[in-house]
């Protein structure tokens, strides 16, 4: 006779999307949030072992529709700095791989509470100031999708566990999850919040530890989120928050013998120059790294010739050029049918000429 354990999941759902309608409660704690960081900049340091430190090697993060205005003031972690936070993080990996999922899991469900609720308008301000998102970009990316990682991550990870091998009445069979013996760097990019919580928390759910490098015009709302799962109860050392020169951080932890995995999001040269480096290590490390990475691709629109022209039009403006065409699905390129060319183009070329670059209305958007 054979049997298996199995204990109910938790049940998580997909978060909300709001809609921030004029009168509404969620517009009004937006309104005031962006009000809040008006002529404001936030200073974030590289936070190493749980403690702030300054480098001599400072940087401003610009608004990108008013350069005039830096949301926040940052340092580079130097190669010294970066190879403490090596130290620092493993010295915290074997307490934290034996935390129970179940508990690690609570962390990320707190975090995800406190982003749908009283942290919401914080992280949808930082990320539409700093990274020049409307509001309801910002409210599919920093607030829907970075809850929905948070939750369902808990809840698969909880699942996993749960997924144990067959045993029989004579023996009894039965497998232990564990994290990676090493370090995890995580590489986030500048367009969506939800992935730079998603590529430095996943791993840290799983039981890793983290050196989280940020993008630079995206600390605003990374360090915001950082903050949030400290607060949720992660412990300081888990994730080390690293902000650096790109090459010199990846020079830095590939060089590592602890490097045990990449999480990575952005150019297709930078993640080709870090996987040469990882291969050229190889023997150094103590075991094979992971390397899991998302580049930047070509989408396409295809036209069919039955297709009304309007609707091509504006969907493909709207794929090209929302967000400054700086989403990895943004549209590159379109293929039409002959007949119907001369007329998308005339469209496309009159609408293309009524899109407005820049902070539009003069204060930050909402």
């Amino acid at each position: 006779r054979r049997r298996w354990q199995h204990r109910p999941a938790i049940q998580v759902t997909n978060e909300p999307i709001l809609e921030f309608k004029p009168g509404s409660p969620e517009r009004a704690a937006l309104q005031k949030a962006l009000a809040d960081l008006k002529g404001k900049t936030e200073e974030i340091p590289c936070v190493i072992g749980g403690e702030e430190v300054w480098t001599p090697t400072v940087r401003y993060q610009l608004s990108p529709f008013n350069h005039a205005h830096k949301v926040a003031k940052y340092c580079y972690a130097s190669k010294e700095l970066i190879n403490k936070a090596i130290n620092a993080a493993l010295a915290a990996r074997k307490e934290w791989d034996l935390k129970p999922v179940q508990d690690r899991a609570q962390i990320f469900l707190k975090a995800a509470d406190m982003l749908s609720g009283p942290r919401r308008a914080e992280v949808l301000a930082k990320t539409m100031v700093g990274q020049g998102k409307t509001v309801i970009q910002a409210e599919i990316d920093a607030a829907a999708e970075l809850i929905d990682f948070f939750r369902f991550n808990a809840k698969y990870a909880l699942e996993l566990e749960q997924s144990q091998p067959l045993s029989v009445d004579i023996s009894t069979n039965s497998m232990v999850y564990r994290g990676l013996e090493g370090f995890v760097a995580a590489v986030s990019p500048f367009n969506f919040t939800a992935i730079g919580g998603n590529l430095a928390g996943a791993p840290a759910l799983m039981g890793n530890v983290v050196l989280w490098k940020p993008s630079d015009t995206a600390l605003l709302s990374s360090y915001a989120v950082y903050k949030i799962l400290l607060e949720a109860g992660l412990p300081p050392n888990v994730v080390q928050f690293v902000p650096s020169d790109g090459p010199e951080f990846g020079d830095t932890v590939t060089s590592s013998e602890h490097f045990c995995g990449l999480n990575f999001t952005g150019s297709v040269p930078t993640f080709k120059r870090l996987w040469k480096q990882v291969a050229a290590n190889l023997d150094h490390y103590r075991n094979f790294p992971r390397l899991a990475g998302e580049c930047g691709g070509k989408n396409f629109h295809v036209v069919h010739s039955s297709a009304d022209v309007g609707s091509a039009v504006h969907g493909t403006l709207r794929s090209a050029f929302e967000f400054g065409g700086q989403k990895c699905s943004a549209c590159s390129r379109l293929y039409a049918p002959a007949a119907l060319w001369p007329h998308i183009k005339e469209q496309l070329l009159q609408e293309h000429g009524k899109i407005k670059v820049g902070d539009v209305s003069g204060a930050p958007r909402c």
